[in-house]
């Protein structure tokens, strides 16, 4: 798998065109291009920026999601933080783990 993560992939969402041109003027005003806003965004999600994750708790509030459901994330969320501390592991660590048992597994 050593070309894991350098292949393009699309992500592709309708939304309605007074949204779509207020993104690109405010995109432009900041600097910014959509490609790069997305992959920051969707980046920052997937690595559990504490911003982005408070957006995200504030999404999912409006969003009405059960408290038991809020909680039982939460919870899951806490036990991950909390295994990755007891075993101090960064995220090349863990790569480098995965990279191991691909090798003994002969893939």
């Amino acid at each position: 798998m050593p070309d894991y993560g350098k292949t393009l992939k699309q992500i592709c969402f309708d939304s309605n065109d007074h949204l779509h041109a207020n993104l690109k003027l405010r995109l432009h005003y900041d600097g910014l291009k959509i490609k790069e806003f997305f992959n920051k965004i969707v980046t920052g999600y997937l690595e559990k920026n504490e911003y982005i994750m408070n957006f995200i708790e504030e999404l999912k509030e409006k969003k009405q999601l059960s408290q038991k459901k809020r909680n039982k994330i939460n919870r899951s969320s806490a036990k991950a933080k909390e295994t990755e501390r007891k075993f101090a592991l960064d995220k090349s660590e863990i790569e480098n783990i995965f990279d191991i048992i691909e090798k003994e597994q002969g893939v």
